[in-house]
């Protein structure tokens, strides 16, 4: 499978594609069919939810917005269905923030590591260390996430606004679990700015997103390498990489088998 062959197109939704087709480290590929990732979902229109669930058996939908954003978006198509089952594990602290893009300040707390630092990184860590904040302030939704990404019982997509950071980060994790290159992992949370202007067109026709999006200009947005890359490094240097962190906060050797087992044949 090809980059463009892992696109799913749809007419509600414009950042949706398949997490198959991926190099591992020993090398292999992982399977298509089994997880996407998306941006918001509450668009989609009769024909993409038919390709959804009645072409590709989706069954599981988990989502990663805040309480705020699901009460002020309204429920989605798939909410309707009884044979979607709707997971909602918010990597928010509910503190009030409605959007996933980067943090609106720079503080200690969104950057444990900022003194390690020049001040020449500030922008790289005010999109990393906000990564590092979604598992700092909910470790447990980000493993019960993973653990419905592992169901084997019909495909699974994980979204949330933009599809592009807290998903990018469950993304990120999932795939490292399954044994994907670090190239890759960083090259698929990247992909998304193949798909911004979309994206962010959508997001603006919400009055709950536009006025954040609209503070900031288009290219802060972007998915940028380096953000993924030190947000792995510092999964790395911290936990021993993504498996450790998960290890010290629940995450079992079945978890890992099962996820693993979505992933690769």
């Amino acid at each position: 499978m090809n980059a463009n062959e892992r696109w799913i197109v749809l007419r509600g939704a414009a950042n949706v594609r398949d997490l198959g087709g991926l190099p591992t480290e020993d090398g292999g590929t992982t399977v298509s069919g089994r997880i996407l990732r998306s941006d918001n979902l509450q668009g989609l229109t009769e024909e993409d939810v038919a390709l959804l669930v009645s072409d590709l058996k989706l069954r599981h939908v988990v989502d990663l917005r805040s309480e705020t954003e699901v009460r002020l978006e309204g429920p989605g198509p798939l909410t309707l269905l009884p044979e979607v089952g709707i997971h909602h594990h918010s990597l928010f602290a509910e503190g009030g923030r409605l959007t996933d893009v980067e943090a609106d300040t720079v503080d200690d707390r969104a950057l444990p590591w900022q003194g390690e630092r020049d001040e020449k990184d500030l922008a790289e860590l005010r999109v990393t260390g906000y990564y590092y904040g979604y598992l700092r302030d909910r470790p447990d939704s980000v493993v019960s996430a993973l653990r419905v990404l592992a169901r084997d019982d019909g495909m699974a997509v994980v979204h949330c606004a933009a599809g592009k950071d807290r998903t990018g980060v469950v993304c990120a994790l999932a795939l490292a679990v399954a044994g994907v290159t670090r190239e890759a992992i960083i090259e698929d949370y990247v992909a998304t700015g193949e798909r911004l202007e979309g994206i962010l067109a959508r997001l603006r026709a919400s009055r709950t997103y536009r006025a954040d999006l609209d503070a900031k200009p288009a290219d802060s947005h972007l998915p940028r390498p380096e953000y993924m890359d030190q947000f792995l490094t510092t999964l790395d240097a911290r936990f021993g990489g993504a498996l450790g962190w998960l290890h010290t906060h629940g995450w079992t050797d079945a978890d890992t088998e099962a996820l693993r087992g979505r992933l690769r044949d």
